[in-house]
């Protein structure tokens, strides 16, 4: 399962892969086919990165993060490869609620997230989905290779944790 949190020092072979596989190869793949398509309409490319490319694959999320780190690297690659036909850029999303979290977090795991952000609140599926037409729109003509921090400002230094739930 490559959901599943494993230390990169005992991380399987095929889990490291699966996570590469799902992240990476999926995504160069798919943009291999959509290339010819999105030249000629001046296109746009949104890829799905993560606050732990930012913050590391803490509790055994390493080869989730590195996959990430590898797909941010894939973005700007792109960005400059594509341009000026298509823009290249990604999103960086925090912790959105989303199903997967009510299967695979605590709730006092995710009281935990909304205390360390600063906004005191963990982010909703249509805000991630607002970011992402937001980059793929009018208003953003000029970004490519551009991220996106879509965290309520969980990467702020020196940040004060928010006050209990709200």
């Amino acid at each position: 399962n490559p959901l599943q949190r494993t230390p990169l020092e005992s991380c399987p072979r095929a889990r490291w892969r699966a996570a590469v596989d799902i992240t990476v190869t999926s995504a160069c793949l798919g943009t291999q086919r959509a290339i010819p398509h999105l030249r000629p309409t001046r296109g746009r490319i949104v890829n799905n990165l993560s606050l732990s490319v930012q913050t590391g694959g803490a509790g055994g999320a390493g080869p989730y993060a590195a996959a990430k780190g590898a797909l941010q690297v894939f973005t700007r690659t792109l960005a400059r490869e594509l341009a000026p036909d298509v823009r290249v850029n990604a999103v960086l999303p925090g912790v959105i609620e989303t199903r997967h979290h009510e299967l695979f977090s605590t709730p006092e795991r995710m009281a935990d997230y909304r205390r360390q952000t600063p906004l005191g609140r963990n982010g909703q599926a249509e805000e991630a989905a607002a970011a992402i037409a937001f980059l793929c729109g009018p208003g953003s003509s000029v970004l490519t290779g551009s991220l996106l921090d879509i965290c309520g400002g969980r990467l702020l230094r020196g940040r004060r944790t928010a006050p209990a739930d709200r």
